[in-house]
């Protein structure tokens, strides 16, 4: 099952993940967000320890989507070091999610050269 992050504790969550997180914005009526978590708590067993998932309830928490501008639902951001990398297309079967997140996460990792 993923666990639940709000407003208070999102910071410290990010920050302090030595692994990427990858933060589901969600509403319990939104049937699309419910088919995504399902996605997601299957990666989540396939990849434990590797990335971390969390869902973010937003009738419940204001601040953080309002940071993000979350305006459709379901919305993947993805953090890495403390810091926001990306969105990850919200809708989607765990494979398409995992490729999506290789590609963020290989792209943020490569050195970029100097001219």
């Amino acid at each position: 099952m993923i666990p639940e992050v709000t407003d208070r504790s999102f910071d410290p969550i990010i920050e302090n993940s030595p692994m990427p997180v990858l933060v589901e914005f969600w509403s319990p009526t939104c049937r699309n967000c419910r088919a995504l978590l399902y996605e997601l708590d299957r990666l989540s067993e396939e990849r434990e320890g590797e990335i971390a998932i969390y869902k973010m309830d937003v009738t419940e928490n204001y601040q953080i989507p309002a940071e993000y501008e979350i305006s459709s639902l379901p919305a993947l951001a993805l953090f890495s070091k403390g810091k926001f990398i990306q969105f990850i297309g919200g809708i989607g079967k765990k494979s398409a999610i995992e490729s999506a997140l290789q590609k963020a996460l290989v792209l943020r990792e490569r050195p970029t050269s100097v001219l």
